[in-house]
Formats: C-alpha cells, sequence, structure tokens
C-alpha cells in the first residue's frame, strides 16, 4: 500500500476514536490535547511492548471519569494523578502474573458476577453529572443525543463508528446558529503550544482510592485482545502474549498519568473500522498515533474543544453513561450468569447499593468510597461467598 494511502487511513482511524479520546479530558477538567498527546505516545509505547504485531489504538478510557471527578475533588489533580500511575502498576504485576499462571487465575478473581456490575456502576454513577449538564440547554442537548443515537441505530459503515463525534458536531452548529458558543477559548490560543504537562504529586490516600477501579479496565482488555484476534485471524493473546499487551497497557497508563492526563484503553471503536475496512496492519495505527500528537501540539484545536457547550457534552453523556452501564448488563448475560443464585443476587445488588449510594469507609485517615469501594466488596464477596454451583469434594 503506497505510503500517501496510509497516511490517509491512518487519519481515518484517528477520528474513529478522536470524539472519545477528547471527550474523557473535557469532561473530567483536563485539556484534551494532553489527552491526545498521551494517546498518541501511549499508543506507539503499546506498539513498542508488543513488537509491533498488534493493530489497536489507545484512546481515553471511560471508566476512570467517575473516579477521576471524585477523587479530584478530594486529593487535587496532581495526587489523583499518583493514583493514576499506581493503576498502571497494577496492569503490570497482573501482566507478570499472566505470564507466571495463565489467565486463568483472572477469571477466578474478576468473573462477570463482579466485573458486570462495576461497570454499570461506572455509568450509572455519572448519571447526574449528565443531567445538570444538559439542563444548561435541553434544546442543544436533545439535538446532539438524537443525532448519536440515529448514527448508532441507523447508520452504515465507519460513519456508525463516530456518533460521539458526530453527537458533538450536530450539537455544537446547532450552538452557533443560537449563539451559544463562547469563542474566546480558540481566541486565546495559541497556533501551535505544547500541552499543559502536570507533574503528580504523591498520595497514599489517592494511590488506595484509584487501585479497585482498575479491575473493569483489565477484564475489558482481555476482551479487546480477543477481538482484535479475531478480526485479524491471529492469536495475540497467545502471540506477543496477553501478558504483553497488558504490560504495554500499563506502561502507557502510568506515562499518561506522568504528564497530567487520563488513563488509557484499547479502543473497540477503532476495532471496528479494522473489521470493516480489512486493514489488519499494525503500522497504520501507528500513523493515527503520530497524528493525534501532531494535533495535540495545535493550540487552536484544544480551543475549539474548550469552546465546546455544556449542553453539547451533556446531550452525549446521556446516551454514553447508559450503554457503559448496558455493557455491563451485556456482561452479565453473554456469560450466562447464573443470577438466580442467591449467592451471585447478594455480590450484584450489594456492588451496585454501595457503587451508586455513594458509601464510604473511613478508617483513620484512610477512605475508600464509590467505584472502588464497591469492586474491593466485590472481589471480597466472591471469593468468601460458597459457591453451590461448583461440584464439591468428598472425602474417600
Amino acid at each position: 500500500m503506497p505510503l500517501p494511502r496510509q497516511v490517509i487511513i491512518g487519519i481515518q482511524f484517528l477520528f474513529v476514536a478522536f470524539g472519545a479520546t477528547v471527550l474523557v479530558p473535557l469532561l473530567v477538567g483536563i485539556d484534551p490535547s494532553i489527552a491526545l498527546f498521551s494517546a498518541g505516545v501511549g499508543t506507539l509505547i503499546f506498539h513498542l511492548v508488543t513488537k509491533g504485531k498488534v493493530p489497536v489504538f489507545l484512546g481515553s478510557s471511560f471508566a476512570f471519569i467517575a473516579p477521576i471527578i471524585e477523587a479530584t475533588k478530594q486529593f487535587g489533580l496532581a495526587g489523583t494523578l499518583s493514583g493514576l500511575i499506581a493503576v498502571g502498576l497494577v496492569y503490570m504485576i497482573v501482566s507478570a502474573l499472566v505470564k507466571a499462571w495463565g489467565i486463568g487465575f483472572i477469571e477466578r478473581i474478576f468473573p462477570s458476577v463482579v466485573v458486570g456490575p462495576v461497570i454499570m456502576v461506572i455509568g450509572l454513577s455519572l448519571a447526574s453529572v449528565g443531567v445538570d449538564m444538559a439542563k444548561t440547554d435541553w434544546t442543544i442537548a436533545v439535538v446532539s443525543l438524537l443525532t448519536a443515537v440515529i448514527i448508532v441505530i441507523y447508520s452504515k459503515g465507519l460513519i456508525k463508528l463516530i456518533p460521539i463525534f458526530i453527537g458533538i458536531v450536530a450539537g455544537y452548529v446547532l450552538s452557533l446558529i443560537m449563539g451559544k458558543v463562547d469563542f474566546t477559548p480558540i481566541q486565546e490560543a495559541e497556533w501551535f503550544a505544547l500541552p499543559p504537562f502536570t507533574m503528580p504529586v504523591w498520595s497514599w490516600k489517592a494511590i488506595v482510592y484509584m487501585i479497585p477501579v482498575a479491575v473493569a479496565p483489565l477484564i475489558e482488555h482481555v476482551g479487546d485482545m480477543y477481538a482484535i484476534g479475531a478480526v485479524a485471524e491471529k492469536n495475540f493473546v497467545k502471540k506477543p502474549g496477553l501478558h504483553r499487551t497488558m504490560l504495554g497497557d500499563g506502561i502507557a497508563t502510568s506515562f499518561a498519568a506522568l504528564i497530567g492526563s487520563v488513563p488509557n484503553t484499547t479502543y473497540s471503536e477503532v476495532t471496528g473500522a479494522i473489521s470493516l475496512t480489512k486493514i489488519t496492519d499494525p503500522k497504520i495505527l501507528r500513523i493515527a498515533a503520530i497524528t493525534a500528537i501532531a494535533f495535540s501540539v495545535i493550540g487552536k484545536i484544544s480551543g475549539f474543544l474548550k469552546s465546546i457547550p455544556q449542553a453539547v457534552l451533556g446531550g452525549i453523556m446521556l446516551l454514553l453513561f447508559g450503554m457503559i452501564a448496558s455493557v455491563g448488563i451485556r456482561t452479565l448475560v453473554e456469560s450466562k450468569a447464573k443470577l438466580t443464585s442467591t449467592r451471585n443476587q447478594v455480590i450484584v445488588s450489594l456492588i451496585l447499593t454501595i457503587g451508586i449510594g455513594g458509601a464510604v469507609v473511613n478508617i483513620g485517615n484512610f477512605s475508600l468510597a464509590g467505584i472502588g469501594l464497591a469492586s474491593l466488596v466485590g472481589v471480597i464477596l466472591n471469593l468468601i461467598l460458597p459457591d453451590k454451583s461448583r461440584p464439591v469434594k468428598m472425602k474417600d
């Protein structure tokens, strides 16, 4: 394939991931240019660790939106970043365990009956935030929302993979017509400028708060590797190995936090684009990564993204966070989790009520709350509650 065509396709893949990648930092109050930079560099790190064999793009992770918002209130952004660095280290540790023991232990500690409701909590815990942003102008929010819904349901091809991007564009255009766009961020932005890096500050409380949140993204990573393997017709879990892909994801996440960005994750939207185009050359994804880095230093792009009205983002969030919750439901359904089991009902119900209800555990100066607490409770209950569906070994 000629290089010019590779570049065009690489940029096309970036735009598939663009809307979601910049939405996360906008929601948590971080400059979107830093997320583009960390996504690009993180993708290149991933490809280096995996020997350039896996065609994936790493973008901003939605799993950490609620934890980052809450942790920033408690520990400040710099303290929160230390917790996100620790999340990357968790990935690295699990990577070493996978290399030593295989993936069976992950399925034992993090079964679908734990992961499913945790993902639901991640989506539902931010429902009120989406509503608050949307009600700043319901007309704009509804147009953004309906556009994204129509794209998801009725469109085909690559267009179907960018509902967030198109929904934001539609909402922004309507905002322009209604005179609701503040152009100040665009006017004040330089044409070329480095992203605003933020150095982390050590915080044990933030680290303990964030580590349990890694449960769902870890499981998501495993699923993504099987998915991209099926599309490319290669077994990436075996070669280069799940331990390498998880290590690459972990290093990329820690790097992002070191410079003041949000955690990365493998993007299923890009996997969908690869499936449609049948282009599985990892080099194309590296071109997308380099393009993301180039975009990150164009200050006017960051200024434009900051000018997006709250109502536009709120409309998209109404769909997005609900869809995240639905992924949790799908996880339970597709795994055929036995929800008629009282044991499993207890695990699911406590994860949901603790995570959504805002429960907090305080021990001295230490506190654990929200998604992290719900995840930890789910893991512990899964390990200690007897599972009668498993055969019991009888003594002779």
